[in-house]
């Protein structure tokens, strides 16, 4: 009895507001759309790609030789976005793939097991630098210049090293946010996502939200899953006193 609407956007083909004139609940699944950018100047160039968009075009392609790939790789982050990444790159015939992190291996949010992955499949990874510049020869990526960091005081800073390292694709996978722009501005947020209570109750009445659109959660699957079950005994309730 579930009818599947695709190739639907929320804030393009409809808004919260019309959802709530037409149904009596509504339950926001949302992913974190918008990549988090590096913090320096990113110029358009090819080869210098989000690594959620690389991993994507992987997903869905039937032939994997028409996806492009450098022989020299940088992926920039620890995390399991950066890994996967990383090692698709070098499964796709890249001849060095090397992960560059900010801090330390026990910091990188991608687990133990998935750093080892990654090093078994041939990935170098590198700890305790930050990009700082694109490096680019007339409109051709070149590589990436990094600068060294180091805690002083409980505080990441650069410690004034500064090294270059060639790359013909950098793959960003830093992160990624919630777009608020799409739901609309009544909807309170949390640390740039959607605050709920337990349950999954929004600040607007007749609205829940799970996943990573919600504030507090784990990015992980099963969180998201256990969001939607609490959410869907919630609205029960409330349709069903």
């Amino acid at each position: 009895g579930i009818e599947p609407r695709c190739g639907q956007q929320l804030g393009r083909d409809f808004t919260l507001a019309g959802l709530l004139h037409f149904y009596d609940a509504v339950f926001l699944g949302l992913g974190l759309a918008a990549v988090q950018s590096l913090g320096i100047e990113e110029p358009q160039l090819p080869g210098l790609r989000d690594a959620v968009d690389f991993i994507a075009e992987l997903r869905q392609t039937q032939d994997l030789s028409s996806i492009a790939v450098g022989r020299r790789v940088l992926v920039i982050g620890g995390g399991m976005t950066a890994v996967d990444a990383a090692v698709q790159a070098r499964k796709l015939g890249a001849q060095e793939v090397t992960m560059v992190y900010r801090r330390g291996t026990h910091e990188m949010s991608a687990s133990v097991q998935e750093q080892q992955w990654a090093l078994s499949n041939g990935v170098k990874l590198l700890h305790w630098a930050t990009p700082v510049e694109v490096v680019s020869d007339d409109g051709q990526l070149q590589g990436m210049r990094f600068a060294r960091t180091e805690l002083r005081a409980g505080q990441l800073v650069l410690s004034g090293e500064v090294f270059t390292l060639e790359a013909d694709m950098v793959l960003k996978a830093i992160g990624q946010r919630y777009l608020a722009q799409a739901a609309g501005p009544a909807l309170a947020l949390q640390g740039g996502r959607i605050a709920t209570d337990e349950s999954g109750r929004t600040s607007l009445e007749r609205v829940w939200a799970g996943g990573d659109c919600r504030a507090g959660g784990l990015d992980l699957t099963v969180d998201a899953v256990a969001h939607g079950k609490a959410a869907a005994v919630s609205i029960h309730q409330y349709l069903c006193p």
